[in-house]
């Protein structure tokens, strides 16, 4: 499902650095990065992650840039592996994730991927913002109302599905959610991301090579408070200042342990149908509210999905 996705999406030569070399911490030096995650969660009171590919690999979901990834498979002229999304299992770290949240101390998770698993592992929707969309999610256009799939949609790009909203008085038009290159990103990118960010003491980036704008300069938008500490935890070398802590190493050893050092239980269990809210209000964060900030009034060139070339 995710070689049909990325086959979906338009042609578009330049993907990136393809087939980067995995890399993984001397134990010492891992165990050693691991205590300060730990100690930097445990005094965490607002925590922001955002997730990419690389932490839904272990469910055998490809990621795209990486030795196996899709779009090197492809340049290789080789055929990647993949399990079906719709068949797909969330990780322990899509789980562990949904633990944070359940305790107070993840309050935002901003997601790259469109496989549906952090919906499938109970992460509640008002705290959950994909990005590029998920496969198994269409919108009205008209009023915004959601519809959850049990199969994934044939399109990508914001297309219509040739069905009417539900909704009362609405029978707005429903598209997949879904971006293909060169599409403007949510509204709630700009108008919730962002004051979460500066509102975060800690903010982590799981399994993503940032190599996508303008999800790629969130670790700089972090940091422009200067007092968020960035981490970064991806098996591909990154050369970026940004990041305060980097740790290489596949991200469910990184939670499998973190957790069990913060005495966190983790539940494994696949949700049939979304968990829409959390038991967290959302007002108790306290975070400004920018919802009437639409992107137009934002730089437009930054708002869509791009690669990142800087």
């Amino acid at each position: 499902m995710s070689i049909n996705y990325s086959e979906a999406l338009s042609p578009y030569p330049n993907k990136g650095k393809l087939g980067q070399k995995e890399i993984v911490d001397k134990e010492l030096d891992l165990n050693q990065k691991i205590i300060e995650l730990t100690d930097d969660i445990r005094n965490a009171k607002f925590i922001v992650v955002l997730t990419g590919a690389g932490i839904s690999t272990s469910a055998g979901i490809p990621d795209f840039r990486g030795p196996n990834g899709v779009w090197t498979m492809e340049q290789k002229k080789q055929e990647p592996k993949s399990v079906d999304f719709a068949t797909a299992k969330p990780t322990f770290t899509h789980y562990a994730l949904v633990a944070l949240e359940k305790v107070g101390k993840l309050k935002h998770l901003i997601s790259q991927n469109v496989d549906n698993l952090h919906v499938k592992s109970g992460f509640p929707v008002n705290r959950l913002l994909e990005v590029h969309g998920n496969c198994f999610v269409d919108q009205c256009k008209r009023c915004k109302k959601y519809y959850y799939r049990n199969d994934s949609s044939n399109s990508v790009g914001c297309k219509p599905t040739g069905k009417r909203c539900t909704g009362a008085k609405c029978r707005g038009f429903i598209h997949d959610t879904v971006l293909d290159w060169e599409s403007e990103l949510p509204d709630g990118y700009a108008s919730i991301t962002i004051p979460y960010l500066k509102k975060a003491d800690l903010f982590i980036v799981l399994g993503s090579s940032l190599q996508i704008q303008p999800v790629g300069s969130l670790p700089s938008e972090a940091k422009k408070t200067r007092k968020t500490k960035v981490v970064y935890v991806n098996l591909q070398k990154i050369n970026r200042k940004t990041f305060d802590l980097t740790i290489h190493a596949p991200v469910d050893a990184v939670f499998r342990k973190f957790m069990e050092n913060l005495q966190i239980s983790v539940e494994e269990k696949i949700h049939d149908e979304p968990v829409l809210f959390s038991n967290f209000s959302i007002q108790q964060d306290d975070v400004i509210n920018t919802d009437h900030i639409p992107l137009k009034n934002l730089k437009k060139k930054s708002m869509k999905h791009v690669l990142l070339t800087a």
